[in-house]
């Protein structure tokens, strides 16, 4: 018989890596001869109509190479942690309530969320009001504090690059300028990383506000030292010189704002001042598909197993991270209290204006 039972569950949006995690978490656990359940559908399987399904070594058998999550996720529901351009919100006390029941009743002594920021503020949340959790940092966008680096990142990069080589053989043979369109929300890592491996041209990204005028005057000046085309990659975030957004949802909705659209600004912006045909490609969530990385199987399953660690210990309240070169720990609350921005002057900026790459500033 089982000495312990334990929980894990995805939430938020999905990325390559989640599977490796949930593997990760499964294969430990049975060292300590733990179960576990996966709650599925992220938090929401912890409020009736409770969902969820044993996992043992078994179900999670061959789930490490497979994109997605085998629990299912969702950044939608009666957890939403987040409203608008990355404000907080707190939870309704009588659903923390009925998670606790559902906990209760099914004897589990500690839940490993598996989340960004917003899933993680949640599983602070949950923390600070007697609920045993674990975070295990997931997001493409690299925006965590107080981790070097999140699984599903490189998978992410990896899309953005293989995209990029791909649509450079079609703008060259038309002189076209080709603007591309990332994830990445308030954060330019994906842009920054991707778009620097992709060979860019110019990089858009939220950190560095851009002048419209200056990136059609890169377009110009390519265009009169004899280079027709121009690859520009835009983080759906990025922000004018003026402070703003594009914004598909205009009027918000319950959750984070609906970023999207400044690729189309962008390219019909260029098309417009400089006469140079323009095309825009969204890469949109084929950054979120697909099979992980090497790198992101890897630290998907170090992340579990540290997750297992982190339960065995006591170390409850805590976030799994990865920081100079090593799997630790650090509060939660740490990793939330603001997100993990580029910095203007960091090394990866310097490198890429060191190569001629600008930035619109």
């Amino acid at each position: 018989m089982a000495s312990k039972r334990i929980a894990v569950l995805t939430s938020g949006g999905d990325c390559p890596g989640l599977n490796a995690v949930i593997r990760g978490v499964v294969h430990a656990a049975a060292h300590h001869n733990w179960e576990v359940i996966g709650f599925t559908d992220g938090y929401e399987g912890m409020l009736s109509p409770v969902r969820y399904r044993i996992l043992d070594t078994g179900a999670t058998d061959g789930i490490m190479q497979l994109g997605g999550t085998i629990l299912g996720t969702t950044n939608k529901g009666r957890f939403v942690a987040k409203i608008g351009h990355g404000n907080k919100a707190t939870l309704d006390p009588a659903i923390i309530n009925e998670a606790k029941e559902t906990l209760d009743g099914l004897g589990i002594e500690a839940v490993v969320c598996i989340g960004g920021d917003g899933s993680l503020s949640t599983a602070q949340q949950l923390f600070e009001n007697g609920i045993n959790t674990i975070g295990v940092p997931k997001t493409i966008d690299n925006d965590i504090q107080a981790t070097a680096t999140t699984f599903g990142f490189d998978s992410a990069v990896s899309c953005v690059v293989d995209s990029m080589d791909k649509l450079y053989t079609t703008a060259r043979s038309h002189k076209r300028c080709m603007v591309i369109e990332v994830m990445g929300r308030y954060a330019g890592w994906i842009a920054l990383h991707g778009g620097l491996a992709g060979g860019a041209d110019v990089i858009l990204i939220p950190e560095i506000p851009f002048d419209p005028a200056k990136v059609c005057e890169v377009v110009k000046d390519r265009e009169a030292n004899g280079y027709f085309t121009t690859m520009i990659v835009v983080a759906e975030g990025a922000k004018r010189s003026d402070g703003s957004y594009v914004t598909k949802d205009a009027q918000g909705r319950k959750g984070e704002a609906a970023l999207g659209g400044i690729g189309d600004y962008v390219a019909k912006m260029i098309a417009e001042n400089t006469g140079k045909e323009t095309r825009c490609t969204v890469l949109g969530h084929l950054q979120r598909g697909g099979d992980p990385t090497a790198t992101d199987r890897i630290l998907g399953t170090s992340f579990g197993v540290a997750a297992v660690d982190l339960i065995a210990g006591g170390k409850f309240g805590h976030m799994v991270s990865f920081r100079n070169e090593k799997i630790t720990s650090v509060p939660i609350i740490d990793a939330v209290s603001h997100l993990k921005n580029v910095l203007p002057d960091s090394q990866m900026v310097k490198t890429c204006r060191g190569v001629g790459i600008k930035f619109g500033d």
